[in-house]
């Protein structure tokens, strides 16, 4: 036996159970770049790295210091630290053989400032 909708009435208000958003949602590409940054910092290692690179002198280090800190090969950090590059959270100078890594604070700070904006507005309205 089919059911029978119930009738609408559109000059009833709205029985939503939740109120309407009080601010703008992430885009889904603004997700999309997010999550993209997240990924480049889920790692036990690049944590280690940025955290590293960020208590030497300068906030800057060179390869060379960072394999023993770790016990993790020169290939493999190499490889964290690309990542962590082309995410924007270091930056790279080649000088001679080797290659010297400095963080990008803003990157971080931006990251932590966009998160903040779409996750906790609502707990400070």
């Amino acid at each position: 036996m089919p059911l029978d909708p119930l009738p609408v009435d559109a000059t009833e208000p709205s029985t939503a159970c939740c109120p309407p958003l009080a601010g703008a949602a992430m885009t889904a590409e603004d997700a999309a770049r997010t999550a993209r940054s997240l990924k480049a910092l889920a790692d036990p290692a690049r944590l280690r790295l940025l955290s590293i690179i960020a208590a030497h002198a300068g906030g800057e280090a060179c390869v060379c210091d960072l394999t023993e800190p770790l016990g993790l090969s020169q290939p493999t950090v190499s490889h964290h630290l690309k990542v962590l590059t082309e995410a924007g959270f270091v930056t790279r100078e080649k000088r001679g053989v080797w290659a010297y890594y400095t963080l990008a604070p803003a990157a971080v700070q931006e990251l932590t400032a966009h998160l903040g904006t779409h996750l906790l507005h609502s707990r400070n309205a």
